[in-house]
């Protein structure tokens, strides 16, 4: 086992990797990098054993000081072309991390329902329905369950509160799968889930109620609303798509005006020059 496992087992009180010169605290030195136990400690926590954390803190440093060395040949093999390109990446860096925090700090998220109403006018194209989407309500009973047919009875009319009340008191005591999302739209595939088979998709339409079974449940689906693939969506079902598209493109149009600031204020402040 190489020097560190002294260091790394004993906390360094029974052996120095170093001369009393070294950078305090280092249990590592490679030229002027330096490693510290609490960066050891982080793959050392995994180990369950003495050995194992010798042999997890010895595979970290050969990787640590592997990079380092490939590092520095890269570096010491470096080009003209290569140093700009690093610039490049360097000041690409700087320039989205000041634009994040500015976006972060600066700009307003929140979208308005007159904002929101707006846009979904003016770009009905990017609204349209690729599913199935309905509202209503879905219960899974066991085929022997009883008093189904008053289950349907009252599933028919869910705006009822009485119904309602009736539906969750049987749900809670017979149900194997119960939701209710008359306020919710679920997409088609979403409530394909629960259901045995895709049939009802078929002829999906406001109103009606689906009975499938299986050899050991019963499926009723009550829909109250739905649209259908390729018909425009509710504009409550699109607003979180609208909302992400009105603060991309809001975004983009504040950091364009904080680009055109800056540029402005170097002129008005003399810090930009053209001699042409």
């Amino acid at each position: 086992m190489i020097a560190t496992g002294c260091a790394l087992m004993l906390g360094m009180s029974g052996c120095n990797l170093f001369q009393r010169d070294a950078k305090e605290g280092a249990v590592v030195q490679l030229g002027n990098n330096y490693l510290y136990q609490s960066d050891l400690n982080a793959v050392m926590q995994y180990a369950s054993t003495a050995e194992d954390s010798v042999r997890y803190a010895e595979q970290f440093i050969r990787r640590w000081a592997t990079d380092i060395l490939q590092y520095q040949q890269g570096k010491a093999h470096s080009t003209r072309e290569i140093e700009a390109l690093v610039e490049d990446y360097r000041r690409s860096l700087y320039v989205a991390e000041y634009e994040r925090y500015i976006v972060d700090k600066r700009m307003p998220k929140t979208v308005s329902d007159a904002e929101a109403d707006t846009f979904y006018v003016h770009h009905p194209d990017r609204f349209v329905l690729q599913e199935n989407i309905l509202q209503g309500a879905l219960l899974v009973v066991p085929k022997d369950a009883p008093s189904q047919d008053e289950l349907k009875k009252r599933m028919n009319d869910l705006t009822e509160e009485a119904n309602l009340e009736y539906i969750e008191k049987y749900a809670y005591q017979y149900a194997s799968g119960y939701e209710l999302f008359t306020s919710q739209w679920r997409t088609g595939n979403q409530v394909l889930m629960r259901m045995p088979s895709n049939r009802w998709q078929k002829n999906l339409a406001a109103g009606k109620q689906y009975a499938e079974q299986d050899s050991a449940s019963v499926y009723l689906l009550q829909v109250t609303d739905c649209r259908l693939a390729g018909e425009p969506m509710p504009i409550e079902y699109a607003r979180p798509g609208i909302d992400k598209m009105i603060l991309s493109e809001r975004r983009v149009k504040f950091l364009q005006t904080q680009r055109q600031q800056l540029y402005d204020d170097a002129v008005r402040f003399g810090k930009l020059k053209i001699e042409m």
